[in-house]
């Protein structure tokens, strides 16, 4: 199993994409910016997407995606989400006035798009790659997801803060090789990372000590302008766990 990093910046910019990977060529977790970097041949094959949550910066390119390959592809493209994401993307954003229903076009019979309802623990297995939805706690509904190859293991905890249910289940995995968590802001910050529910360098630390396995441990979601600030105290609070900074177009063969 292959997985690309197309996107792992917690803004936009000319070096710089929202959160989304690809695995293999047929599925992706979460639909940032990133997407918007593949070509129309590799845009028709995506299959699947996993969605963490419903930020824009998560979900923003599934609408141009389905838009783009929609009337291309002989099948629709299936969103994955907890039924409380569902229900907000149905509610927000397919409804008609912020974009089309694509579960209704052409008609709800050859849909270019649908949607199926996972929850927590639950194993989606796509020709013996095994997804499953970890818990995440943050402001909207949330997952983060254990992407199995059966040789080896990569956990991505998606948007999250303090989360002891996380490490519960992470510390099960046997075949645990790389770990991908967030920080969204320096440490001078904390209150909004607390207030927003996501990481900042102590809270990563505290985190990271709940975690009984080895493993490579790479940081997303860094906010431009404060990424190497943030990285440097990343380094300070938790530099025992060489926690690495993750990059675009980074590859993991697992």
């Amino acid at each position: 199993m292959k997985l690309r990093i197309l996107g792992c910046s917690g803004g936009i910019g000319s070096d710089s994409d929202t959160t989304s990977m690809l695995i293999d060529s047929d599925i992706l977790i979460d639909a940032g910016t990133g997407v918007g970097n593949l070509s129309l041949e590799e845009l028709i094959q995506i299959d699947h997407i996993f969605v963490t949550h419903s930020h824009l910066d998560h979900i923003v390119f599934i609408p141009f995606l389905v838009d783009t390959v929609g009337f291309i592809r002989k099948k629709p493209i299936t969103i994955y989400a907890t039924q409380s994401t569902i229900d907000i993307l149905r509610k927000h954003l397919f409804n008609w006035h912020i974009w089309p229903d694509f579960t209704k076009i052409p008609d709800t019979e050859n849909p270019y798009m649908r949607f199926e309802a996972i929850s927590e623990g639950m194993v989606s297995d796509l020709q013996g790659r095994k997804i499953t939805p970890l818990p995440a706690n943050h402001v909207v509904p949330a997952v983060g997801y254990q992407i199995d190859s059966g040789r080896a293991s990569l956990v991505f905890t998606g948007d999250t803060t303090t989360n002891d249910v996380l490490w519960t289940v992470v510390n099960t995995i046997e075949n645990l090789k790389y770990l991908i968590i967030e920080v969204a802001f320096c440490e001078k910050k904390k209150d909004i990372a607390i207030r927003s529910k996501h990481l900042c360098p102590s809270l990563l630390y505290a985190e990271l000590e709940k975690l009984k396995l080895k493993t490579e441990i790479y940081i997303t979601h860094l906010k431009q302008g404060e990424d190497e600030l943030t990285m440097r105290e990343i380094k300070a609070y938790a530099g025992k766990f060489n926690p690495r900074r993750l990059l675009r177009n980074q590859v993991f063969e697992f």
